[in-house]
């Protein structure tokens, strides 16, 4: 990890015009996972019991070595290396990369892991960019812009892939559909639910799941268990463009950059229609 600095404040408008490298950056990124079989790939665990692999170091390699020459000054903070975080103030805007979100995802063999870059300002997210790379998917957006997925091939620039297109999340219909964690499906969560319209649910794992809600493939996703910033900014960041809301379990806002929290955060609920923010 980079360490912090008196950076840059990055706009939306500049971080449009770098989201093609960015994205670029992240396709080779979401080549490395691919370059080991999950069923061979060397992991352990961490102190906090969720594993690591190879892949995931692979990945944020290549994501470090790509932002600081497309961002140079501008800090990092990074899931694998945060031990090194600065303990200080990060300055107006910092990068937040999870190499592979979702890798118990991984290690089972399914396709729903991903990679993330999220670029933050003034703690709110305002660029992210998801890959999943088993799939061939590629989600990005920046705030007050566009939003859009991409079939790509990993490790080619996105720039050379023609089937893309803008997605939008959908005003909410009368019966709610809601994506759920896989393995972080709480009670807390489970009582949030049954007090919403939801005729339909699905587990999945990743940050795919802010994703879904973007193209208007589900309408809600909470999560009211902690997790950590690099875990969600992106998809805040691809949600926003797309114009849904990331809320905290109370209807407010999240603020990103918490070095004294040790980039947690306690809770959030991810809505497609902004209009149910808060309601529940």
């Amino acid at each position: 990890m980079r360490a912090a600095t008196d950076g840059p404040e990055i706009t939306p408008r500049q971080a449009e015009q770098v989201l093609e490298a960015l994205s670029e950056i992240v396709s080779r990124a979401a080549q490395a996972t691919l370059a080991v079989p999950f069923s061979s790939v060397q992991h352990r665990l961490k102190d906090d019991k969720s594993p690591v692999t190879a892949a995931d170091e692979a990945s944020e390699a290549i994501i470090l070595e790509g932002l600081a020459r497309v961002l140079p000054g501008v800090p990092v903070i990074a899931e694998e290396s945060v031990g090194d975080a600065p303990r200080g103030p990060l300055g107006a805007s910092f990068l937040l990369v999870d190499p592979l979100d979702g890798t118990k995802e991984f290690l089972a063999g399914r396709d729903e892991y991903t990679v993330n870059v999220a670029l933050v300002t003034n703690g709110v997210p305002i660029a992210g960019i998801i890959a999943a790379p088993a799939k061939g998917l590629l989600w990005r957006g920046v705030v007050g812009g566009k939003a859009e997925r991409l079939r790509f091939k990993p490790g080619s620039p996105p720039s050379e892939d023609s089937d893309r297109s803008f997605i939008r999340a959908r005003t909410a219909p009368p019966a709610l559909r809601a994506t759920t964690s896989r393995t972080h499906l709480d009670p807390s969560t489970e009582a949030f639910l049954s007090r919403l319209s939801v005729t339909d649910r699905y587990p999945c794992g990743s940050s795919v799941k802010f994703c879904h809600i973007a193209e208007g493939a589900a309408d809600v996703y909470p999560r009211l268990a902690p997790t950590c910033e690099w875990d969600i900014a992106a998809g805040c960041a691809i949600l926003a463009a797309a114009g849904g809301k990331t809320t905290a379990p109370d209807g407010g806002p999240l603020a990103f950059g918490n070095v004294g929290a040790k980039f947690l955060v306690p809770g959030f609920i991810a809505w497609g229609d902004p209009a149910l923010a808060g309601r529940t």
